[in-house]
């Protein structure tokens, strides 16, 4: 009997194990819950995020409508295109995942100030992209667009990310205990930046390094 009790006490579990483990990883892993506590954070943040997409948009619509009053937009483009000239391979790589990380850093992180920094930067961002939008489609057509799409898949998602979450934390103010929610978003910014932000930045430049360097 008592056999049979011990046999029937590992089959339970054996069972409640195979339940638990919906991740092949433990469920005390730091990595696993610094990304899941990530995805809880950006739930928590999606209307932010959400203004920080629709606002992003309407600068591109502007950099493209209305690019001959952004002219002076192509010294910086034409600085941006020497310094990548002489980079391939994972070089070049190394060179788009700094920038990326550099812009993601700033969006987010100078949120602190009261939002302004931040929607400052996602402004001239968007509309930096639509004016290069609108000179490249006039010089090889509108359809060239989509030849530009698999350059921003996880790019895109990542500052998007930076940039609502950086609106975010500089409405801490509005807040009614403002030293303390600007601590918890503070820390939740960052383990987003982390676990979510970096690794889809790293995606970005391996896609986009490699794409550039194989069709040169």
């Amino acid at each position: 009997m008592k056999n049979k009790q011990k046999e029937i006490i590992k089959k339970r579990k054996i069972q409640e194990n195979k339940k638990e483990r919906r991740y092949l990883i433990p469920k005390d892993n730091p990595i696993r819950n610094g990304f899941l506590d990530s995805l809880t954070y950006l739930k928590e943040s999606k209307k932010c995020i959400y203004f920080a997409i629709l606002l992003f948009i309407l600068t591109i619509l502007i950099g493209f409508f209305f690019a001959p009053n952004f002219v002076y937009l192509d010294k910086s483009i034409e600085q941006l295109i020497k310094k990548t000239l002489n980079y391939e391979g994972f070089d070049l790589v190394a060179f788009i995942f700094q920038n990326n990380l550099l812009v993601a850093f700033i969006s987010l992180f100078t949120g602190i100030i009261f939002t302004l920094p931040t929607l400052a930067f996602l402004i001239s961002n968007g509309v930096l992209i639509g004016y290069v939008i609108n000179k490249v489609s006039a010089v090889a057509g509108f359809l060239v667009i989509w030849r530009l799409i698999p350059h921003g898949i996880f790019e895109l998602p990542a500052i998007l990310i930076s940039f609502g979450l950086g609106i975010k934390l500089g409405l801490f103010i509005f807040s009614k205990k403002p030293f303390s929610t600007l601590r918890d978003r503070l820390y939740s910014s960052i383990k987003v930046f982390i676990f979510i932000v970096i690794p889809l930045l790293v995606l970005a430049a391996l896609i986009e390094g490699l794409l550039i360097t194989f069709f040169k």
